[in-house]
């Protein structure tokens, strides 16, 4: 049977795409590989839902700022003259071009280099050469995008009505990063990668460990039992679940002597912003993610006097996830290209006054999901080819693959509360 080509505004066959899905099964093929939906998801899911873009560790001082980009969309989050974050639209108010390049660094002010328009970093417009007499500046400051900050972690929303789950969102996770001071941090590496499928397709990889033999240099520290039901684990991953369970005894009694939150709390589809958050044990020295499991940095963060605390792990739809011990951070931001294409940020934090060369080392720091990263870069690409095969049906996710179904289910739901928006309109 042919692949089904769904046509631009096509509400129709898209409902029929969406009524098609089984629970319990990967989506359609046209969901991964549609250009109309890859526009559809930008509309209802990038515009409307709240979307991991930088942390604040990013831009320390006033004047640093980094570009985001996702579809035809271009941000600058950027630190004001005052030391506020600000988030804008990377769009000059006189003729539309791109202010600044995709990257990141450090400016005095933001100046198009088109016809030189000059905006504080705040947006405020200073200087528009040559303009009229009566050339108001104050109507034509670069556009703002809403965002909030959760313990440092900087969500943007580029609906007119940004939703605000959110507020009970951060209520929730961030007692659980108060003691780790993210805004006390800076980064050690920053790694743009392009995965050759669908963001969907790295989500869903993301969200399960089935596939985790396929990773060693993870499985060093990283329990590769994680997501299976208790009576479900593997014959052959029974020894590594009985180190777990050790190690989370001692984790819960550490956890609940120095007051770290630490239980699980998963809503990854109850609710708008579906998130998962929870501080889990190590293997191995169980202190960070090296091929032993000892710490990776000397200085630690925040005001951490012990490494051995395990990984706080966080997920939030549509495009984040993290993993933060005792001696640094990890943060990826997931930003669809284009149906095929996607780009993943991975960004390395560690403590201010950390001193590489002395206390840490970049490519031992970084060793681990360097390498994780691309196993998985070419796990989503095999992913993608398969299901732009005319072959392709949706498969059945087997029990430990639950957080992925959930990360489906809560994409359909959102396309459908956008569908009916607009039929509504």
């Amino acid at each position: 049977m042919p692949a089904t080509i769904v046509r631009a505004q096509d509400n129709v066959t898209t409902r029929r795409l969406i009524a098609e899905r089984k629970p319990g099964h990967s989506l359609p093929a046209p969901f991964y590989t549609s250009d109309e939906i890859f526009d559809l998801d930008l509309d209802a899911i990038f515009g409307q839902h709240w979307i991991f873009v930088a942390s604040e560790a990013e831009i320390r001082e006033p004047g640093d700022y980094v570009t985001v980009e996702f579809g035809k969309t271009s941000l600058l989050v950027i630190r004001d003259d005052d030391e506020n974050v600000q988030v804008l639209h990377n769009v000059c108010r006189h003729r539309g071009a791109r202010i600044l390049t995709p990257g990141s660094g450090s400016v005095g002010n933001l100046v198009c280099g088109y016809h030189q328009w000059t905006y504080k970093p705040d947006g405020t417009l200073i200087w528009a050469a040559s303009a009229a007499d009566d050339f108001d500046t104050s109507c034509h400051n670069l556009r703002k995008v809403t965002f909030r900050s959760i313990a440092g972690l900087i969500y943007v929303n580029l609906s007119d009505e940004p939703n605000d789950d959110i507020d009970e969102v951060a209520s929730l996770v961030e007692p659980y990063f108060e003691q780790h001071q993210l805004k006390r941090a800076k980064v050690a590496k920053q790694i743009d990668l392009i995965e050759l499928g669908n963001w969907k397709l790295t989500m869903e990889n993301n969200r399960e460990c089935y596939h985790c033999d396929m990773h060693p240099e993870l499985g060093c520290t990283y329990f590769i039992t994680w997501g299976y039901p208790e009576d479900a684990i593997p014959p052959h991953l029974q020894e590594t679940h009985e180190r777990y369970l050790s190690a989370e005894a001692e984790l819960e009694h550490k956890c609940v002597e120095r007051g770290l939150a630490y239980k699980g709390i998963e809503q990854l589809d109850t609710r708008t912003m579906g998130f998962r958050v929870q501080r889990e044990a190590l293997d191995g020295e169980g202190e960070s993610y090296s091929m032993t499991g000892a710490k990776l940095v000397n200085k630690l963060l925040g005001d951490f006097d012990d490494a051995k605390l395990g990984r706080l792990s966080m997920h939030t739809q549509p495009n984040f996830w993290c993993h933060f011990m005792a001696d640094h951070a990890i943060t990826f931001a997931v930003l669809p290209i284009a149906p095929g294409r996607t780009l993943v940020r991975t960004t390395w934090l560690v403590h201010e006054d950390a001193v590489e060369g002395v206390d840490y080392n970049v490519d031992d720091l970084t060793y681990v999901w360097r390498e994780t990263n691309a196993q998985d870069a070419a796990f989503v690409e095999l992913a993608q080819r398969g299901v732009t095969d005319p072959a392709y049906i949706p498969g059945p996710y087997v029990p430990s693959e639950y957080q992925v179904d959930a990360f489906c289910n809560w994409y359909i739901d959102k396309l459908n509360v956008h569908l009916d928006a607009e039929g509504a309109a």
